[in-house]
């Protein structure tokens, strides 16, 4: 019982809730960046015109986030960069595309939004491909001492 109000922080529960998080949200991302790829072989494009953009290039970088952003964010490669146009993306979602629409079908891209803000803070976490290439680039920080007064 007193484990369940604790709130001190175990690293390995925090890089696990991460790869939990990573997984999922990128798993649900996809199952509608996936559909929206179909409407690159459809002619005409059916797809908003964001931002006049133009449709073509609207799809274009909606798939980009919701597919290939996502599969990044699922491997746990460059994340926090991964996570940016997502965001972008959502962000347009919720107050561009259902701006007009009851809050009800804001809240999913704000849900999105809010997973994506938190993975931007806290990063891939230790079970990611980003951790393991950070081990096995070389330390810079000890090589470089003392060479910056010289």
């Amino acid at each position: 019982m007193k484990k369940l109000f604790s709130v001190s922080h175990n690293t390995k529960n925090i890089d696990f809730a991460l790869l939990i998080t990573r997984i999922s949200i990128a798993l649900l991302m996809l199952t509608h960046g996936l559909p929206k790829m179909s409407g690159f072989a459809e002619s005409p494009v059916k797809f908003m015109d964001v931002l006049g953009l133009g449709t073509t290039i609207s799809l274009g970088l909606a798939v980009f986030a919701e597919v290939l952003c996502s599969v990044f964010i699922l491997l746990g490669l460059g994340t926090r960069l991964a996570v940016i146009p997502l965001s972008i993306t959502m962000i347009i979602a919720a107050f561009h595309v259902h701006i007009g629409d009851p809050f009800a079908k804001q809240e999913m891209s704000l849900h999105y939004l809010l997973v994506y803000v938190v993975l931007f803070i806290m990063g891939s976490g230790r079970y990611s491909l980003d951790s393991l290439l950070r081990k096995k680039e070389p330390n810079l920080s000890n090589s470089n001492r003392g060479t910056a007064n010289a």
